[in-house]
């Protein structure tokens, strides 16, 4: 892509309603505006990023045996009222009449739904387990939305469903997410702990929250330092063996949120120098609720024995959008966003510094040409503005290379390639800067 070509609204000075990182860099690079309080629209930068997010968690969850399907945005308030959570859930749902006056809701969930789907279609214990999952927007109407796309009333999510004969089978499901989702925040370049939290309005008795650990986070965490040195399972895991190792593993250490903290135990857990208290930003969530709701809504299968058996239920959410922020919460400097390569909206910023002369525009234009016939996702600055402009626009929206075709580099035969993290530099010819780039 040029930039000469693409949009890219970027904000010098920083706007007054940004309070927190991720906003303030999100409004100045260019990667959303705000429609209304906590709706935002997302620029091409922006949604570049949420779409190769949104694809990491997919590749996971297909990897663990999920299955997708799309469900609605908008529901029938009749599902809820036979979960008995509609007059329950308060007034974060938005309620709406339609010109039949029946009662519908925009979903900030689908508990009920999915489990509307499940009971219309398996009728039998040999058709278990089930996992189904969906990426799709979802609104909870906040008292007071802040942060930008961090505490949001519209926002993208990756939700999944359950569905098994018993609780052994249950547990096998929740374990297969519960690694999914390690996984998948590893993927992303983040350090996310799974800790004990409350489970909530979606009901049940075991739940896990992943926690970024961030200052501006909107929880207060308590953790034992070990679990920054832990790895996520490589993509060798074996879905279908025993995961309760790897469960085990990033269990065995004290991580808690503040509704679940336990002082008296964190003290005698966790050596003083070893004790981690900040805040956190929660990217996912997963619950096992049993049958709460397939008992309220009538989800049964015939079991071995021919009698009507209520499935066991757990769901699975991941804030795609609000990953966006929380990745930039989790790596950025004063200069501006540094991106993961895994989801950075292009992989190198190829800048021409002297647009208009013969050499840089060909060197330029070859180099671009070459990168992108080696698959390297690249934007390519062919405007007019001054180098130091853009330099900084390069390193405000965070792409992992930059790639800087000067005159004076040219006499020589060469370019200057720039790492976003840790700034270093070097001459390379041509050649091997295209080499490099492609390998990855």
């Amino acid at each position: 892509m040029r930039m000469s070509q693409f949009f890219l609204p970027v904000i010098k000075e920083t706007p007054a309603e940004a309070q927190i990182v991720s906003h303030r860099l999100m409004l100045r690079a260019g990667m959303i505006r705000q429609s209304s309080a906590g709706i935002y629209s997302w620029l091409p930068l922006g949604f570049r990023v949420l779409k190769k997010i949104e694809q990491i968690v997919r590749e996971e969850q297909d990897a663990a045996g999920a299955q997708e399907l799309l469900m609605p945005t908008i529901q029938p308030a009749d599902l809820w009222r036979e979960s008995g959570r509609y007059d329950d859930y308060g007034k974060e749902m938005l309620r709406i009449t339609d010109r039949h006056e029946r009662d519908m809701l925009y979903g900030p969930t689908n508990e009920e739904l999915i489990t509307d789907i499940f009971r219309n279609s398996i009728r039998s214990y040999r058709q278990l387990p089930r996992n189904l999952y969906h990426i799709q927007w979802k609104f909870r109407d906040e008292v007071r939305p802040r942060f930008g796309i961090m505490r949001g009333r519209e926002f993208l999510m990756k939700d999944n469903y359950s569905f098994d004969l018993d609780i052994a089978g249950s547990r096998r499901s929740y374990n297969k997410m519960f690694v999914a989702y390690l996984r998948t925040f590893e993927r992303m370049g983040l350090k996310a702990i799974p800790m004990e939290a409350d489970t909530g309005p979606i009901g049940g008795d075991m739940s896990h929250e992943f926690i970024i650990l961030a200052d501006t986070g909107e929880s207060e965490v308590y953790c034992h330092a070990d679990y920054l040195d832990f790895a996520a399972p490589d993509q060798a895991v074996d879905y279908d063996g025993d995961l309760t190792p790897i469960i085990d593993h990033w269990t065995s250490r004290y991580a808690a949120t503040d509704e679940k903290h336990d002082a008296a135990r964190f003290e005698a857990e966790v050596p003083e120098d070893r004790r981690i208290v900040t805040r956190g930003i929660e990217v996912g969530h997963i619950f096992y609720f049993g049958t709460k709701y397939s008992e309220a809504m009538g989800a049964t299968v015939t079991g071995p024995d021919g009698g009507d058996i209520a499935v066991e239920m757990g769901s699975y959410g991941i804030g795609v959008s609000r990953l966006v922020g929380g990745i930039i919460e989790a790596s950025h400097d004063a200069d501006g966003i540094i991106w993961p390569a895994s989801v950075a909206p292009f992989q190198v910023g190829l800048i021409n510094l002297k647009v208009g002369d013969a050499a840089c525009d060909g060197a330029a234009t070859d180099l671009y040409a070459r990168l992108q016939a080696a698959g390297v996702d690249v934007l390519l600055d062919d405007t007019e503005e001054r180098p130091g402009s853009k330099f900084a626009t390069m390193d405000l929206i965070g792409l992992p290379w930059q790639l800087i075709v000067g005159p004076r580099g040219l006499k020589a035969g060469t370019v200057e390639l720039k790492a976003r993290r840790g700034g270093e530099r070097r001459e390379v010819s041509l050649d091997a800067a295209v080499a490099e780039l492609a390998a990855g």
